[in-house]
């Protein structure tokens, strides 16, 4: 842009010295010289604190690492067609061999089963118990009253001393199977074991087991996490996956709105005066000759230049930095769905805020030809 600039002043310097015959000599020259540095200084000046331009946009995107909960050999992949193509949330990625989690669900189920059988006989034995002691304490009050009874006639001379020991020996043998059916039911309670809101433990541990048991018989079919698509689908049958984060076994790319962004990078100076809703436009290096107009979402209030993370050892500022720049977040207003324009792809972005509207125009037009300046390129080697 500087040098474009530079020569359109020179350009016009050339056509006023031939239109008004002024005469070269190194006063005029330097006359030129001297003002052409001034105005190009102050006018690159003023744009560049006003409408910032940035060679550095990107349209950013979220990915989701697809990680195999469970281990095992992957028997089907029906994305392997389906590359590049869109999906919704819950679509089947891959499979991973079942059998030996569904061998493991059932042996939890048995389990289960023959425990659910055992403690619904150790419930019945506490139940007995339980009856037996009300039955003992029944009995042991019936003994209670006789005796009772007995002694106030025997205080009465009515009974005899042999009817009063007789209802004494009762009342003690009431106590002793009591205290018998007592202990019993306290065996079977310990026998029975503990519970958890009313249910015995070994249920609701071995229910448990069984439900962990099938989480990862489900895990064995992995699903699209959300709407989106799979791109290099290198997973193949017959290839062993491990629930590794270092290595996952695909890349799943979310294609929703709110998973991508176009940002571009600007000096930190240059954003002193742009606030969120200030015009932009951006252009994309794909399509060469078109401008899209766009707004600032909003101005990221952190520079990755600065970021500490816990890594043991002290931050070393010795040095210079990488990553100093500002970013701003464009929402890009006109329709691109008639261009291809894949995520991730470069362009170059202007935002023209409201001090020294005026000089837009000039940025507008030198965007434009930046992106004219795109159709020309040349194949790497």
């Amino acid at each position: 842009m500087e040098i474009l600039l530079t020569l359109t002043y020179v350009a016009f310097c050339c056509a006023i010295f031939k239109l008004f015959r002024i005469p070269v000599n190194q006063w005029t020259l330097a006359t030129a010289a001297l003002g052409g540095i001034f105005g190009l200084s102050l006018l690159f000046i003023t744009m560049a604190y006003n409408h910032p331009f940035s060679t550095n946009a990107r349209i950013y995107y979220s990915v989701t690492p697809i990680i195999p909960g469970v281990r095992g050999r992957v028997i089907e992949v029906p994305v392997q067609d389906r590359t590049n193509q869109h999906l919704e949330a819950g679509e089947v990625l891959f499979k991973i061999d079942p059998k030996p989690y569904e061998y493991v669900v059932a042996e939890k189920k048995a389990g289960l089963a023959d425990a659910e059988a055992n403690i619904a006989q150790l419930k019945a034995s506490v139940d007995q118990a339980v009856a037996a002691t009300g039955k003992a304490k029944a009995q042991q009050q019936l003994a209670q009253e006789n005796f009772d009874r007995q002694s106030q006639l025997f205080q009465k001379n009515v009974v005899a001393q042999a009817t009063l020991d007789t209802a004494t020996r009762n009342l003690d043998a009431a106590k002793q199977a009591t205290a018998e059916a007592v202990a019993a039911e306290d065996r079977a309670r310990q026998a029975y074991g503990a519970t958890v809101d009313g249910e015995h433990t070994a249920i609701v541990r071995l229910r448990n087991e069984l439900a962990d048991a099938q989480f990862d018989l489900d895990q064995t079919t992995v699903r699209a996490p959300a709407s989106g698509f799979v791109t290099e689908v290198a997973l193949r049958p017959g290839l062993y996956v491990v629930p590794i984060p270092l290595r996952p076994a695909m890349v799943f790319v979310n294609d929703s709105k709110k998973d991508r962004s176009l940002a571009a990078a600007f000096q930190q100076n240059a954003l002193q005066r742009v606030v969120p809703g200030d015009e932009a436009e951006v252009l994309f290096k794909g399509i060469p000759g078109r401008v899209f107009k766009a707004k600032v979402r909003l101005l990221i209030d952190a520079i990755a230049a600065g970021q500490l993370q816990n890594t043991g050892t002290l931050a070393n500022i010795g040095g210079p930095v990488t990553g100093d720049r500002a970013l701003a977040v464009l929402d890009v207003i006109d329709d691109m769905s008639d261009y291809q324009v894949p995520l991730g792809s470069a362009g170059e972005a202007a935002i023209y805020t409201e001090h020294f509207h005026e000089l837009s125009l000039l940025r507008k037009i030198l965007l434009r030809m930046r992106s004219w300046q795109n159709y020309a390129f040349f194949e790497s080697l």
